[in-house]
């Protein structure tokens, strides 16, 4: 038997669609493919309770967790993973190997990249195929804020409560607590405890 979910996009309710019962919250969403006209979500994405989209969001294999907020257009990829009560603004892009702890704020046309040096062929001048990369991983740790416009390279973790500024581009791992900000980024300063809300 399906236990009912509710889809919930830009504050109306669009109906309901079956889940598989699970052992935990998140089941995945069996059919249709597309929820309704402004939603393009895949059978195999896993999705938590009281999950909101906007119009326009297309995910694929990927896992979101309960209570958090997708934005308009944005795209989240298979094996990309976003944890709970987190807020993905517009115009985001999570590619595979992403994983998105609890609590993260992610702010506009924020993009990661999971692959360092990418190239459309092979050496033979024939297109690659998932056989000729692999994907490189990105950890952001709980609590983490991601300002607009910022870019995420591969093999990085941002550490927890990290504050990204808008427009940096993280080439390496970023401290718990610290404010990185700058193409490349740098560590400005350090926040207090979580918490305290400055």
């Amino acid at each position: 038997m399906k236990a009912p979910v509710n889809i919930e996009v830009d504050g109306q309710a669009t109906g309901s669609v079956g889940r598989y019962p699970s052992q935990t919250p998140s089941r995945p969403i069996p059919d249709p493919t597309v929820i309704d006209r402004y939603l393009c979500i895949a059978p195999d994405v896993v999705i938590g309770l009281n999950v909101k989209f906007s119009k326009f969001v297309n995910l694929y294999g990927c896992e979101v967790g309960d209570d958090t907020k997708i934005g308009a257009f944005v795209e989240i990829q298979k094996n990309a993973k976003v944890g709970k009560r987190c807020k993905i603004s517009s115009h985001t892009f999570i590619c595979e190997g992403v994983t998105i702890e609890d609590e993260v704020f992610v702010g506009h046309n924020v993009t990661f990249v999971n692959d360092t040096f990418p190239r459309a062929t092979t050496g033979t001048g024939t297109l690659q195929t998932d056989a000729d990369w692999h994907v490189e991983t990105t950890l952001v740790k709980r609590g983490v804020s991601i300002g607009s416009g910022a870019t995420i390279l591969a093999n990085v973790v941002i550490g927890e409560n990290a504050l990204i500024g808008a427009g940096c581009v993280v080439t390496s791992d970023v401290p718990a607590d610290a404010v990185m900000v700058g193409n490349p980024g740098r560590v400005l300063r350090y926040l207090k405890p979580r918490g305290t809300h400055e």
